[in-house]
């Protein structure tokens, strides 16, 4: 038997692609990529029985949709960067200010610390008080929090595997020390689908700091690109090269036009290619993000008295802001952006980490936010949307009840707090604690993992049930850990 020109078949070697072919065929799925997740393509969740009624659906790429009924739609995420203090915010330790200035080695065991230089012992600046009906004590670096804590789940015993930043925060982040894992927020849209046709699933709004380890806290990893996180602004028009270049909207709608036709060419000539349909598409989103972007980042459309419950007439820049990105945040839940994350503003300090001068660093990073997250609460309650919402307040690790050198705080992976509200979780909630000193967890132990599966839990995913093929094995968020955190579950 031969073949075209007479080969035996057992010679028959075919042509390599060369790499101007290999340019021509796939060139224009290059930076489809990561808008792809806009597609209105049953893989990315969209139902055609659902097209008249304005809605996608949640199968997700994952193909399972919610496993249960579902408590939160969104999440987002109060990303706490540096790692704050439990024992000066939501966890007070009264036996340190009786031993306040004494060694911590004649009492307690201490463990390897990041930088080993352990002073004494350091009470906490600031005092505590009740708040609430439910008596929950809160530090008075959060004067407006305080007000909404009748609305929180305080975990006051969660652990980390790692006491450095990078690490830590790709662990918080992705459920893995290691660099190039999925994000929490891309496999929940992978998990789920999006809700909005015109804004990305997953939305970093970035006050100024991009975390220790950098935008791999928010990537993919082995996940379709088209999951990870898209980086907006809370200023100005959000995105980079959103705003039309072109003189006209008609000469724009006449560039898309000619694109299509040439793109339908290709089509026509090689055959459908998953990268070339995801160009096509997303030409067409990207228009329509043209439009949706500036709309949901124009603030001026909201009352000044919303603008001012989110601090955004404070005196105080870092204050005005992350109240833009917490109100920005609000506006995008009600678009139908699944998983929004808000980095911290730059206040002049190195984050929460304060390994010197406590007293100040703290107190700059907590005005920041105090005023933004609270009003940010608010108004979710007020408007209805809290309880479908998912607030999470979490930074990579927590500090030290022992000074380092004089006056800060070494890192802590042992003993921390983080807290959530709206979404399902029991209000006005304290679940596990540290141990007298406010050091190592000694009741309820709390993993990330179970942070991370309660998270998904609460917006109908199983955790062990949502998986990727990669590497020869399923892969999961939680790796073969995670176990729901059902203190604090409403």
């Amino acid at each position: 038997m031969t073949i075209h020109s007479g080969y035996p078949c057992q010679q028959y070697k075919p042509r390599p692609t060369t790499r101007r072919e290999m340019l021509h065929r796939c060139g224009s799925g290059f930076g489809a990529l990561a808008l792809a997740a806009l597609r209105l393509d049953p893989a990315f969740g969209y139902d055609e029985a659902k097209k008249s009624e304005g809605q996608l659906s949640d199968l997700g790429a994952a193909g399972h949709g919610p496993h249960h009924a579902v408590k939160a739609k969104n999440v987002i995420f109060l990303y706490m960067d540096g790692g704050p203090s439990q024992i000066d915010t939501f966890d007070p330790k009264p036996l340190l200010d009786k031993y306040n200035g004494q060694s911590p080695g004649k009492l307690f065991s201490i463990e390897p610390t990041q930088f080993n230089n352990n002073g004494n012992v350091l009470a906490s600046p600031w005092k505590f008080q009740q708040y609430g009906e439910s008596g929950i004590p809160v530090s008075d670096l959060f004067p407006q929090i305080a007000t909404c804590v009748d609305e929180l789940a305080i975990i006051r015993s969660m652990v980390s595997e790692f006491p450095e930043h990078t690490f830590a925060n790709y662990f918080l982040h992705t459920g893995s020390g290691l660099q190039g894992r999925p994000s929490m927020g891309a496999w929940v849209n992978y998990g789920l689908g999006s809700v909005c046709q015109n804004l990305p699933g997953f939305v970093v709004i970035n006050g100024g700091l991009i975390p220790p380890g950098g935008l791999d806290c928010f990537g993919s990893g082995f996940l379709p690109a088209s999951f990870q996180g898209s980086v907006f602004k809370p200023t100005g028009s959000g995105v980079a090269n959103i705003e039309r270049t072109e003189s006209s909207a008609q000469r724009q709608r006449s560039k898309l036009d000619l694109i299509r036709q040439l793109d339908r060419f290709a089509v026509d000539q090689f055959g459908k290619h998953d990268s070339l349909e995801s160009a096509i598409h997303n030409y067409e989103l990207a228009y329509t993000m043209q439009m949706a972007v500036p709309e949901v980042m124009s603030l001026q459309d909201e009352p000044a008295h919303i603008r001012q419950l989110y601090g955004m007439d404070s005196a105080y820049e870092p204050t005005r802001t992350y109240g833009a990105q917490c109100l920005i945040a609000r506006r995008m839940i009600e678009k139908g952006v699944r998983f929004i994350e808000l980095t911290c503003p730059n206040v002049g300090n190195d984050r929460w980490d304060q390994h010197s001068d406590l007293k100040n660093g703290h107190e700059n990073n907590a005005r920041a936010v105090d005023q933004p997250i609270a009003g940010l609460l608010k108004d979710l309650r007020q408007r209805g949307l809290l309880d479908e919402t998912l607030v999470v307040w979490a930074g990579e690790f927590g500090r030290t009840p022992f000074a380092q050198g004089e006056n800060g705080r070494d890192h802590n992976q042992y003993g921390f707090t983080v807290w959530l509200a709206g979404g399902g979780v029991k209000p006005g909630t304290v679940y596990g604690a540290t141990d007298e000193w406010g050091y190592k967890s000694i009741e309820n132990r709390t993993e990330i993992h179970d942070l991370h599966a309660t998270i998904l839990h609460l917006m109908g995913v199983d955790h062990t049930r949502s998986t990727f093929r990669f590497g020869g094995r399923d892969m999961r968020l939680t790796d073969v850990k995670g176990h729901l955190i059902h203190g604090i579950l409403g």
